[in-house]
């Protein structure tokens, strides 16, 4: 394949990628995706030195093992984030979660959480909290390639601006010749953040249960139902009481939730023994380990 423009993608390989794409995620792409379908797939027709989407999709429909099709999927969706995003977020969890949950072992899970910028904000903020109890962080994604990254904690020095000063100082190391102009997450956060593949549809019920779930900047790409589904299996990861964080362009407005919405994205389970009434589902009110390679020459920032 020699063109270096994205070639126009015929309607029978867009309708099997849309109809592959939304099984494996559970997002529908609309017709008006068809251009940033052929793009975002362009480079990988020319590493594999296929003519056209109709050939690609013949590749991933013979092939033995869901390899091929892990890779459209990180190919097509987003990994727009940074550290801190949404500050308040991570304030209300250092100011009102934790303090409640003093001496008591914690458990957060970031359950889209990209290429980690999200977990390591909320094991930065657990770290520096003044609690007495022992913690850790999950991060899960669909993406093998995002997770890739978020387990190796070495990010652009540029991506740090809207990190705090004393968790830059605490929690960061620069990184020197080959690595300069990165920044590594240190060894003794690493050691509390966990990250593996996981997809929203899916039970959680193998991670066990947390006190607070980040869902946040995701649910804007799904349907109605595919919402609804979403925010129900979270909840099941849930403990009676915990908290659910969700983007501020997150809509939750229109799903049957068994949740109390105390500010726009932020959300919370019913306690347990609550009265029937109370917990009725209720529209939204106010109220696997892989290997690592990391520099060797890093120093404290």
């Amino acid at each position: 394949m020699s063109s270096s423009q994205p070639q126009a993608i015929s309607e029978r390989a867009f309708r099997h990628i849309q109809t592959l794409f939304a099984h494996e995620s559970g997002i529908r792409l609309s017709r008006a995706k068809q251009g940033l379908v052929a793009s975002r797939l362009h480079s990988r027709l020319r590493q594999l030195g296929l003519a056209d989407l109709d050939s690609y999709c013949e590749l991933i429909a013979g092939e033995r093992t869901n390899a091929e099709r892990n890779v459209l999927v990180d190919l097509l969706t987003t990994h727009e984030t940074y550290f801190f995003r949404e500050p308040r977020h991570f304030e209300h969890l250092a100011d009102t979660v934790l303090p409640s949950l003093r001496d008591k072992p914690v458990r957060v899970w970031c359950a889209a959480a990209s290429t980690g910028e999200e977990a390591w904000s909320a094991a930065m903020t657990l770290a520096m909290a003044d609690i007495n109890s022992t913690w850790e962080v999950l991060g899960t994604d669909i993406s093998e390639r995002s997770l890739t990254a978020a387990e190796r904690g070495l990010y652009r020095t540029d991506r740090l601006q809207h990190m705090p000063s004393s968790a830059l100082k605490q929690f960061c190391l620069r990184g020197k010749d080959d690595f300069e102009g990165a920044m590594l997450i240190n060894g003794t956060l690493r050691e509390r953040v966990q990250f593996c593949r996981h997809n929203l549809l899916d039970s959680p019920r193998q991670f066990g249960k947390f006190d607070v779930i980040f869902l946040r900047n995701v649910l804007i790409y799904f349907e109605q139902d595919m919402r609804q589904k979403i925010v129900e299996r979270a909840l099941e990861a849930l403990n009676p009481g915990g908290w659910l964080y969700t983007g501020h362009a997150d809509s939750v407005l229109d799903l049957e939730l068994s949740l109390e919405t105390v500010a726009p994205s932020l959300h919370r389970k019913p306690l347990a023994g609550t009265s029937t009434m109370a917990q009725r589902a209720v529209r939204v009110r106010a109220s696997p380990n892989r290997p690592q390679k990391t520099p060797e020459h890093a120093s404290g920032l």
